[in-house]
């Protein structure tokens, strides 16, 4: 792959998160700002930004691998702000468990896709697709945005 390739692809996924987030913000019809330093402590130690009935804007903090994890509801854009990470997403959860309302958390990923994430990457998880980042380098900051459907 060209690394000219590879920009245009972060752009057009870059675009594509901010382009979902404002129209998820324009249907809860509030105007709402959160200033730098909440943002950045939520970054820096994980913790919820903003909450309402459409979506949910986070920040995430990983400095080792999580669970598995399946939304029945939930679509999740990460915009990774710091560091490395291997996230597999697809297949099928081995070990999956229900621990909440349309949460499941499980303990592998049969199958699926392996990508490396770093600094400035975008990704979508539409909701019902398994995911887990499954090894993190040091430590990995991501901006978390889940869309409710």
């Amino acid at each position: 792959m060209s690394a000219r390739f590879v920009r245009f692809v972060r752009f057009a996924g870059f675009v594509g998160f901010a382009m979902f987030g404002t129209v998820a913000m324009a249907q809860s019809r509030a105007v709402t700002h959160v200033d730098s330093e909440k943002v950045a402590a939520a970054l820096s130690k994980g913790g919820s930004i903003l909450a309402t009935k459409d979506f949910t804007v986070a920040g995430s903090h990983r400095n080792g691998p999580g669970q598995v994890e399946v939304h029945d509801h939930e679509t999740d854009i990460f915009y990774i702000t710091e560091g490395e990470a291997t996230l597999v997403t697809g297949g099928t959860m081995v070990g999956g468990k229900q621990t909440a309302p349309g949460q499941h958390r499980g303990t592998d990923i049969k199958g699926g896709q392996t990508q490396k994430l770093k600094k400035g990457d975008v990704v979508t998880i539409p909701a019902g697709v398994p995911h887990w980042f499954k090894d993190v380098s040091g430590v990995v900051n991501y901006l978390t945005i889940k869309v409710i459907k």
